[in-house]
């Protein structure tokens, strides 16, 4: 089976928001729950959209997924400046972020490029 980066990078980005969420749950919930949402919509997102049915299917699920991890990045941003997230995990996982902004916006062009061409 081939292997697909932003389905791999998107679910082990989940993985890392389960564990993260786990260790703030015990403090300041509503942001930790505002989190988990967000950061893993993400993976199940592209899961949908890697089983879509239409090129506009796809396009639609990859915008959802773009979305909730605009969304995850603010999450992160504001856990870091409240000082709930220390700095480095949350480098990481703000840089984990703009990867996955990166490679779901690059799909996005492409999708875009594609059906001007079409």
């Amino acid at each position: 089976m081939k292997e697909n980066v932003i389905q791999d990078k998107s679910y082990k980005f989940a993985i890392k928001i389960i564990e993260l969420f786990r260790k703030l749950s015990k403090g300041d919930g509503v942001l930790a729950k505002q989190l988990l949402r967000s950061g893993t919509s993400i993976g199940a997102n592209v899961e949908e959209a890697i089983g879509a049915q239409t090129r506009q299917d796809f396009f639609s699920k990859m915008t959802i997924a773009y979305k909730e991890a605009r969304e995850t990045r603010y999450w992160i941003r504001l856990l870091i400046d409240g000082n709930l997230l220390g700095s480095e995990k949350g480098s990481e996982l703000r840089n984990d972020c703009e990867e996955l902004l990166r490679i779901i916006g690059s799909i996005q062009k492409t999708i875009r490029e594609g059906n001007r061409e079409g």
